[in-house]
């Protein structure tokens, strides 16, 4: 999990002939201003009703009675694994239902800090949007999404292995065989992104967690763009600038091959101990990435060579991964020649680091400095008005398996904000590179808290999800 500030993260629309605007420079044109008669309309309920509604529940019916639904009563805070600009997130034990005594990760989200940037709103819910629609085994999933008057709640399945970046940094720089392991399930994870239209465009270390076995899962959604079809393009500025493609830096449209870039980068930061372009400052890297020559030290693989190269091609269609057959050519390179890729997909593969846990709880792979925090989640004084509160109308969710584990019947999904959405996603990232992980204490559901602004936009399922 890390903090605030050292890592460049930008997520900055830019319309034709528009300007760049630093990370905090959020001006009032971009708050939500929603007139209580089209409030009133949003979903059939009167005012009144709006304003006597408490907490979001998960709709009652004959099919649905004794279903599982969720509040923040019926979760123990436990530690805190990540703090940012917009929310804290926290380990959980659920106390109440089936999954009683079952242990989570739960991200705290303040109503008021986001309805003040249109866009963040809709990366909000356009991050819960993929969230719930995306499942896979290689990627995070989320279990309950619920909210008061003041606050949004997702809960996420706990990942105790803690950052890949951290055994990155711990090792200094992964052999090979290694490298192949951590890269073949993210590119499982990025291709069924593809699948879905969705392209990710903030693929590093700091964003990939380890489950409990080793697997990896993809985290932090909040730099995605949905609703991508073959071809399509989107202008949005975003990223971690040391893993961003040029056509990202040039600002000529781009499309999912920049997270085939990306992938490069990380496969080389992985072989190297550090991202192919870096300089002192960000103009500095930002050249380097658009001009500067690829050094590939002598100790790598013919193999590793060639695919490093193929992906961090300039030019978009001509990168290794490009057009409709996108990851095809990739696992089809000869650096994932001994690579089986149903064994990949079915976790048949065994990872090559294993977490030493001394049980589903424990946090020792985090950092000491958020798990010694007391573990209390602040009271929200904050008022929307009806109308402001209108735009998390759907938030509500439990999954699928949740849901099975009940009775069973049919799985009535919850109701989905999609088409209120701009089909941008939400930016929850938490900016920096970490430092070393450990613990903290119980405690019961409290409420206290500070939230910091970060950067951009930071109410990530940060690195603990």
């Amino acid at each position: 999990m890390t903090d605030m500030a050292a890592a460049e993260v930008f997520d900055i629309e830019i319309p034709d002939g528009g300007t760049i605007h630093g990370p905090d420079h959020h001006s009032d044109d971009d708050s939500i201003e929603i007139d209580d008669v089209s409030a009133a309309k949003y979903d059939g309920r009167d005012q009144q009703e709006m304003m006597n509604a408490d907490v979001e529940e998960y709709p009652i019916s004959e099919t649905t009675w004794n279903h599982e639904k969720a509040g923040p009563q019926d979760f123990e805070l436990r530690k805190v694994l990540g703090k940012g600009g917009y929310g804290k997130v926290f380990q959980v034990r659920k106390v109440t239902g089936n999954d009683a005594s079952k242990v989570f990760a739960m991200k705290v989200l303040k109503k008021a800090s986001i309805v003040r940037n249109q866009k963040d709103t809709a990366h909000t819910k356009a991050e819960r949007n993929i969230l719930e629609a995306v499942k896979h085994p290689f990627i995070v999933d989320l279990k309950y999404a619920f909210q008061t008057d003041g606050k949004l709640y997702l809960i996420m399945e706990y990942l105790s292995g803690g950052e890949l970046f951290m055994h990155l940094e711990r090792e200094g720089i992964f052999l090979e065989d290694t490298a192949s392991f951590y890269l073949s399930e993210i590119i499982l994870a990025l291709e069924h992104l593809h699948m879905q239209g969705i392209i990710y465009r903030d693929l590093k270390p700091e964003n990939i967690l380890l489950d409990g076995q080793g697997h990896v899962k993809l985290t932090d959604f909040g730099l995605c763009k949905e609703q991508i079809q073959e071809g399509g393009v989107t202008h949005t500025f975003c990223g971690t600038i040391e893993y961003m493609a040029p056509e990202i830096l040039m600002r000529v449209g781009h499309g999912k091959a920049v997270d085939w870039w990306s992938l490069g980068a990380l496969m080389y930061d992985m072989l190297t101990g550090a991202p192919p372009f870096t300089a002192e400052n960000r103009k500095k890297t930002i050249e380097k990435i658009l001009k500067g020559k690829l050094n590939l030290p002598p100790y790598l693989t013919p193999d590793a060579r060639d695919i490093i190269r193929k992906l961090l091609k300039r030019q978009a269609n001509q990168r290794l991964g490009y057009g409709p057959i996108d990851a095809i050519p990739i696992k089809s390179h000869m650096f994932f020649k001994s690579c089986n890729w149903d064994d990949v997909i079915n976790r048949r593969v065994e990872p090559p680091f294993k977490p030493t846990l001394v049980g589903d709880d424990d946090v020792s792979l985090f950092d000491t400095k958020f798990t010694k925090q007391p573990p209390i989640d602040s009271p929200d004084d904050s008022t929307l008005s009806e109308s402001a509160n209108l735009v998390f109308q759907g938030f509500t969710y439990v999954a699928p398996s949740v849901l099975e584990d009940s009775y069973k019947p049919q799985v009535i999904r919850a109701r989905s904000p999609r088409k209120q959405s701009s089909g941008h996603l939400f930016r929850t990232h938490f900016a920096t590179r970490p430092t070393t992980f450990g613990q903290a204490g119980p405690a019961p559901f409290g409420y206290e808290s500070s939230l910091m602004r970060d950067d951009i936009m930071d109410t990530s399922m940060p690195k603990c999800f």
